[in-house]
């Protein structure tokens, strides 16, 4: 599908119903925006939320962490981990 899109003088693009359906861009949404050689690739974006732990939350977790060292290696074995 190709469209021709008027830029507003404000640098602001209207995606086409068309496309923003079949790509399921809802309003709000976020859309990812590439530049390659001469061209914009445009499409939708997968927002994930992080969260970011610090040094003494994760020693609390340790000091709280009730696992025997069995229990432990059980675990990273069935999750192909080394112990």
């Amino acid at each position: 599908m190709k469209e021709n899109i008027i830029v507003s003088e404000r640098g602001q693009i209207t995606l086409p119903s068309k496309m923003r359906k079949k790509l399921g861009i809802e309003p709000g949404g976020v859309i990812t925006v590439e530049e390659r050689q001469d061209e914009l690739v445009i499409r939708p974006a997968s927002v994930i939320e992080i969260d970011i732990y610090s040094d003494e939350d994760i020693e609390r977790w340790m000091e709280e962490d009730t696992l025997t060292a069995q229990e432990k290696t059980g675990i990273h074995k069935k999750l192909g981990l080394r112990s």
